[in-house]
């Protein structure tokens, strides 16, 4: 391969690698658990003896009724290459979090694994690491309807508007 496609290559890897971060973040604050599986290698390992996006979907449904409402906002992001079809990366999140009545804001870094299969780059790994997690100053859990664009303040259309949060959810959807 010549030079210049290298080069390319490499680009386009950094830009897909980037959008699994992305698209994690979208896809868990829409609770598409479809959507959120697909990211990973369809041999992902899920626990010590459990292996597949069937078994990983079953893990992210338990853990994400353990929470409400989520907001995940990726930032910096360093991605290094072992090999043309290899990679690991550090991916810095600020997340807000409904637990119950309580508005948490958490400070997480993700180390991941990524592998390219097909074509297409995936998560083969995604490690979880904490910060801290804290409570907001202002609790957005029971305030009124912010009636977009009248008001800037108060509760908006998210999460309700996905269609895949109410069908995750059903009529036992958080109250927000």
């Amino acid at each position: 391969m010549a030079k210049n496609d290298q080069v390319v290559e490499r680009l386009l890897a950094y830009d897909e690698i980037g959008q699994l971060a992305a698209r994690y973040a979208v896809a868990t604050d829409a609770r598409d658990l479809d959507a959120l599986v697909a990211l990973f290698v369809d041999d992902v390992q899920v626990g010590r003896d459990v292996v597949g996006r069937p078994a990983l979907k079953e893990f992210f449904e338990r853990s994400l009724k353990d929470v409400g409402v989520t907001i995940l906002n990726i930032g910096t992001h360093v991605i290094e290459f072992d090999d043309p079809d290899h990679a690991r990366g550090v991916v810095y999140c600020r997340g807000e979090v409904q637990v119950g009545e309580r508005w948490i804001v958490q400070a997480i870094q993700y180390r991941d694994t990524y592998e390219r299969r097909g074509g297409h780059w995936y998560f083969v790994r995604r490690r979880h690491l904490l910060w801290y997690g804290r409570d907001v100053g202002t609790n957005p859990i029971g305030l009124p309807s912010a009636n977009w664009p009248a008001n800037h303040w108060g509760w908006g259309e998210l999460p309700d508007a996905w269609p895949t949060w109410q069908a995750f959810w059903g009529p036992e959807a958080p109250q927000h």
